[in-house]
């Protein structure tokens, strides 16, 4: 009997130290209890609550401004420990980070919409950058170069570990950063709109990786507005909304549905996600012949090779392709030459030959432009929503050089209501924002402006649901009060559901254009890849 005793008060203890060691584990990685988060004027987070199961994909959704991004940074130490009241428990002990470092070290990594990677680096130099180690001062650069390729062997990228950043594409440049995190000996792997940036082939590709990680115990937590692929690859769904839990849902046991996790993102049914066409294209009113445009850096390299098309009033016509297929190269060069060493061609608008040599000399004949780079190139970021809005439309506001300031705020104030943009107050600064509330503010500059051909290059990248129907809602009455609007997207449905015409482009030519009536998913990718 005494050695039975004995045996089990090992046992006990054995197993107390396997747990001490953290072997044993809680069936839950990751725990969030009663998080509350604010801002100046702002409650981020109201007593957000869920739970990770280890080694599940974990899914977030919610629409911009639902609080997603600020959880992650919340978990990964962005915010510190008394930044925030609530508890996170990474492996069953509550955490008290400092800085992001601290959460690296335990085995957590985070990857951002925004890729922080440095172009002027190699891609072995931007894995192990901050965290290489040295002898006597000196980096064993061979080793380093080494290890990187086990890594990149792992995500599937096979380029030269030596290849500088700046030659590798979005997609590419998705995995160096996945690479580094598993470079740090990672547990668990937050990706922030992963797929955000990349076409349907690298998206696949990507996706298939997030399962290779599963398989390989890892657990990770992806946000993301594309609610495909959140029902391809979660084990788990958490919906927030206004900052708050709204459900947590088991995808293959309750049978979850796109339809269930949009209502609980937005409270209501989204019944119409494209709205019917209320405008009928009419006559011409710009049209491109044979235009090309050279690399700005490379300046034998035609970017976009000879390319022509006509756009008509009331109409939304789109642009289609795979990345790299030079759309977007082609919308900046029409737009005040933009883009490129040189570009050569004919521009006409309203029937009129035109040169537009700057971007001021584009707004003059009536054309906007929304950028895909809405934080680099659409908005001034320390600057407040009201300057965002109105610094198309200084003229129009101004007297003899002065501006009204009056009438600056109450057009701020118009587009803050009209277009909902979630935020306490027109001052607030645009970096404070959602991305889709910072697109929402671009889309009012562009709207204050009042161009008659608005081109948008990836009007909804990033964006959930709610606000997609928002800008969506917002294009469609455009072309019908007489606007006309060119529209860059890698959204397939997004071109099937709201344009009249689509361009499908690939290696910086035109493959072909096809109707509303007849254009097909399966007749875009073939036009694209065939020709």
């Amino acid at each position: 009997m005494g050695r039975r005793f004995l045996s089990a008060s090992r046992l006990s203890f054995s197993f107390f130290i396997l747990l001490v060691k953290g072997r044993i584990m809680s069936e839950y990685i990751l725990e969030i209890d009663n998080l509350t988060k604010d801002f100046p004027g702002v409650r981020a987070l109201d007593k957000v609550s869920l739970r990770v199961k280890q080694g599940e994909i974990h899914s977030l959704c919610g629409e911009n401004g639902a609080g997603k991004s600020t959880l992650m940074s919340v978990i990964s130490g962005v915010y510190p420990k008394g930044d925030y009241q609530g508890k996170v428990l990474f492996r069953g002990k509550e955490t008290n980070y400092h800085s992001v470092k601290d959460s690296e070290k335990e085995g957590l990594a985070i990857i951002h919409q925004e890729l922080a990677l440095s172009p002027y680096l190699s891609i072995y130099e931007n894995m192990f950058l901050g965290h290489m180690q040295t002898k006597f001062g000196i980096i064993n650069w061979d080793y380093y170069i080494k290890e990187s390729k086990k890594y990149l062997d792992q995500v599937g990228l096979h380029e030269p570990p030596e290849t500088m950043v700046s030659k590798l594409g979005v997609g590419k440049q998705q995995l160096v950063e996945i690479a580094r995190a598993l470079s740090k000996k990672v547990d668990l792997l937050i990706l922030d709109e992963p797929t955000s940036s990349l076409n349907d082939d690298e998206s696949e590709k990507l996706l298939n990786l997030i399962l290779e990680f599963k398989k390989q115990g890892i657990t990770c937590v992806m946000i993301s507005h594309k609610l495909n692929e959140v029902l391809k690859v979660a084990d788990t769904v958490t919906v927030l909304r206004d900052g708050r839990t709204i459900a947590s849902y088991g995808v293959k046991e309750q049978k979850l549905t796109e339809e269930q996790i949009i209502r609980d993102m937005v409270g209501r049914d989204l019944t119409h996600r494209f709205p019917d066409r209320k405008s009928k294209p009419a006559d011409t009113v710009m049209e491109v012949k044979n235009w090309t445009v050279y690399h700005p850096d490379y300046h034998s390299i035609k970017v976009v090779d000879n390319v022509s098309f006509y756009l008509r009033k009331n109409e939304i016509l789109a642009f289609c392709g795979p990345m790299g297929a030079g759309r977007t190269e082609l919308m900046m060069s029409i737009f005040g030459r933009s883009y490129g060493y040189r570009s050569e061609g004919e521009l006409f608008i309203k029937g009129k030959k035109v040169h537009l040599d700057s971007s001021k000399a584009a707004m003059k004949e009536g054309l906007g432009y929304i950028s895909e780079d809405r934080k680099g190139l659409g908005l001034i970021l320390i600057h407040d929503i009201k300057t965002n809005i109105s610094n198309s439309s200084l003229e129009k506001l101004s007297k003899m050089g002065i501006i009204n300031s009056h009438q600056e705020i109450k057009e701020a104030e118009k587009y803050r209501k009209e277009l909902n943009i979630r935020t306490p107050s027109i001052s607030q600064l645009a970096r404070n924002l959602s991305g889709g509330n910072q697109q929402k503010v671009v889309v009012s500059r562009s709207l204050l402006a009042d161009p008659d051909i608005l081109i948008v290059d990836e009007p909804t990248r990033g964006i959930d649901v709610g606000a997609k129907t928002e800008i969506y809602n917002i294009l469609n009455d455009m072309a019908a009060a007489g606007k006309s609007i060119i529209m860059v997207s890698s959204e397939l449905p997004e071109a099937l559901g709201m344009a009249d015409r689509i361009y499908v482009m690939n290696e910086g030519k035109i493959k072909g254009m096809l109707t509303h009536e007849e254009a097909t998913q399966e007749k875009i990718m073939h036009l694209a890849l065939v020709g």
